[in-house]
């Protein structure tokens, strides 16, 4: 959703009455739409209607385009702030043996330290899910061998032919 979306401005205001507020932040009172709009052109300004949803709805006499632009300045700065946090998938078998573990451990916490969330997991075949508990004793094996770098989010849990745990990294 663009700005231009979100506010009403000018003529595209259509309420009867509306609640004025001056650029300098002062409350002018409540007065007809048109009223309103006289009072912004007098000024040189835009009259914007900042909340729809208020009885009656609320504007402001401001300078739209500047207000646009800081908006887009201030969206753009919280964009390049926040982190993304992907989730990872590591696939394991029952019969994995320990180089393997070594190797997708390796794997596990170069994830990791990328600020990534690890889903460990094992499909179970045939016979192996008449002994999902060899499964769960495989992901603890994991998890031990990651050597303190990773929290728990889910403890290793069966569900139908899956056993997975989630990861994620650990605060230092």
């Amino acid at each position: 959703m663009t700005i231009k979306d979100l506010y009403s401005v000018n003529e595209a205001i259509r309420d009867k009455e509306v609640r004025v507020i001056a650029n300098d932040g002062t409350m002018i009172g409540v007065m007809s739409s048109i009223q309103a709009q006289k009072l912004a052109d007098e000024a040189e300004l835009d009259l914007v209607k900042i909340s729809p949803n208020a009885v009656p709805p609320v504007c402001k006499i401001m300078d739209y385009s500047k207000f646009k632009y800081e908006q887009a300045k201030r969206d753009k700065e919280n964009r390049k702030n926040q982190t993304i946090v992907e989730i990872k998938e590591i696939r394991l078998s029952m019969t994995i043996d320990v180089g393997d573990i070594a190797v997708k451990s390796k794997q596990c916490l170069k994830f990791l330290e990328a600020g990534n969330k690890v889903k460990v997991s094992i499909r179970m075949k045939g016979r192996e899910n008449a002994r999902a508990y060899q499964g769960v004793k495989v992901m603890q094996d994991f998890f031990d061998g990651l050597g303190g770098k990773a929290v728990q989010d889910k403890k290793p849990v069966t569900e139908g032919r899956f056993i997975t745990m989630m990861l994620s990294p650990a605060k230092q």
